[in-house]
């Protein structure tokens, strides 16, 4: 004999039906990374640790192939990047020093004062690791270049002279070479290193290998003009 089928109570009619579960291999149940991603620009920070607050800088008066436009500018511009130097003003050396071409067309401050003319270049704040990497780069302890004192001008605004800068550095030709370098150029200095001065310039990776930097500014002092 059969039943007859059960009625539904009332506290069948308010039950609420069972949510269905979520299936393991959903999206929402994948598992997530724990660690969150790098912000923008993270990892080149990582990278290129900038430098600490407060590091001693040191004013630095590129004349020659650091310049913007010029072939080495490039270091520059990584060593910007790292936060070891920046670009300050555009400026001039305060008294009259001569910048002449060597061989290859690179370029010489030399440390007679009084001779030559004011020369204009850029000024630019580096820190002691970016001051590291332009030491080998002009081959200061090999007798290529010395670091020495300068004293500029910059401008405080395109073509105008501003205020006198004291402790800044250049990098001069070497002692051992400046006063040749100057006989050889016929005592005739320029103004600026512009495109039209560097024009013929050959960079390092292109110059005779057997030849030391050295050995080429020799050739060329004891060749004639």
């Amino acid at each position: 004999m059969q039943r007859p089928p059960r009625q539904p109570t009332r506290r069948d009619q308010t039950r609420r039906p069972a949510k269905p579960t979520k299936s393991l291999s959903s999206p929402a149940n994948q598992l997530r990374p724990s660690i969150s991603p790098l912000p923008m620009g993270a990892a080149e920070q990582h990278q290129h640790p900038p430098a600490p607050e407060g590091e001693k800088k040191t004013l630095v008066f590129t004349y020659g192939t650091l310049k913007r436009g010029f072939s080495n500018h490039g270091l520059l511009q990584d060593l910007a990047r790292a936060g070891d130097a920046a670009f300050v003003a555009a400026a001039s050396t305060a008294a009259p020093l001569p910048l002449v071409c060597g061989p290859y067309r690179v370029p010489f401050l030399l440390n007679l004062p009084g001779d030559g003319q004011r020369v204009r270049g850029e000024l630019y704040s580096v820190t002691a690791r970016g001051l590291a990497r332009l030491d080998e780069l002009e081959g200061v302890s090999r007798g290529h270049y010395e670091r020495l004192p300068i004293s500029i001008v910059v401008e405080e605004r395109e073509g105008e002279e501003g205020r006198a800068v004291e402790g800044a550095v250049a990098y001069y030709a070497h002692r051992g070479y400046a006063a040749e370098m100057w006989a050889r150029s016929g005592r005739r200095g320029h103004a600026e290193y512009s495109p039209a001065v560097a024009a013929g310039y050959v960079r390092r990776v292109d110059r005779p290998q057997h030849l030391t930097f050295l050995d080429q500014i020799r050739v060329f002092v004891s060749s004639h003009s």
